[in-house]
């Protein structure tokens, strides 16, 4: 009889246990992790940067980002473009060129093949002439396949100076529009809204902003916002609120609870959390790795 330890391996049966040790730790088959949250982008930092906002504006789709990395990004992109454009007018440039090539050959093989006939039917005419005079034997002409030149011609495709050459493929008209790396929408820095966030006034935690855990509060109901937290921002004034805060309390009157200004269902936006590069916002938070599967 076995023993019955966690990682006994003097039985004869393979366990369960023993199974997802080994699958682990050779790397194949499938594994499910849970994601920690150092993997997911907290409520308040950048979403092309990941970290905390110095600077924090909101696209109209509640994307937040630090206003010194969205115009660097945007010039990036802009400058990106514009290299492609002219790589594309060079390419349209010299494609004008080689129609214009092409068509003088073309004219100039036609004025060579005119020529050429005409010095054929002229050369005929005068052996044909001489062959009256002197009325020679007929030879017949060679069937040859290396007469005429033809020794000189390469009809084998494997020869290496024979083998055809790929082209490059065409450089297609680039878009001269910014698209919001997150929402994929035009990015348009007009339509982003200043975020203003309310601290967190704790007269006994001393840490740095950086370091704290609960920096920011709701600006209406001073609740401590978090990643478990849906939060919101008011477009006209920039204050973030908590979704609780919109549902009981502004959809009410749809009155603004600091300024008294009336609001919309547009001046609303719900703030995008959580959710990294390799992760859909909100949907689908699940990160794959795809690895070589052994295969009998």
């Amino acid at each position: 009889m076995t023993r019955h330890a966690r990682n006994c391996t003097a039985g004869a049966v393979y366990t369960y246990h023993e199974k997802q040790k080994d699958a682990s730790q050779s790397g194949y088959g499938t594994q499910n992790e849970r994601v920690g949250k150092d993997s997911i982008k907290n409520y308040d930092c950048c979403s092309l940067t990941l970290q905390p906002c110095r600077n924090p504006i909101v696209s109209p789709e509640g994307h937040l980002f630090d206003k010194e990395a969205l115009l660097q990004y945007m010039i990036t992109k802009k400058n990106e473009i514009s290299r492609k454009l002219k790589e594309y007018e060079k390419q349209k440039h010299k494609e004008e060129e080689e129609l214009v090539e092409l068509g003088r050959a073309e004219r100039q093989s036609k004025v060579n093949d005119f020529l050429k006939v005409e010095s054929m039917v002229k050369k005929s005419n005068d052996i044909f002439k001489m062959k009256a005079q002197k009325n020679p034997e007929k030879n017949s002409s060679s069937i040859s396949n290396m007469a005429n030149g033809l020794d000189k011609q390469l009809p084998s495709f494997w020869v290496p100076s024979e083998t055809p050459d790929a082209k490059k493929a065409p450089i297609q008209k680039p878009d001269k529009t910014v698209y919001c790396p997150m929402s994929g929408k035009p990015l348009k820095l007009k339509n982003f809204v200043d975020v203003k966030w309310t601290l967190v006034n704790d007269p006994s935690d001393k840490k740095s902003l950086a370091v704290k855990e609960n920096r920011y509060m709701c600006a209406v109901t001073h609740d401590v916002l978090s990643n478990a937290v849906p939060a919101a921002i008011i477009r006209t004034s920039g204050h973030v609120v908590t979704m609780e805060c919109v549902e009981k309390l502004i959809k009410k009157d749809w009155m603004h609870p600091l300024t008294g200004e009336k609001l919309t269902e547009k001046d609303i936006i719900p703030l995008q959390r959580g959710g990294t590069g390799y992760a859909i916002t909100n949907d689908n938070l699940q990160g794959k790795y795809a690895r070589p599967v052994l295969q009998a």
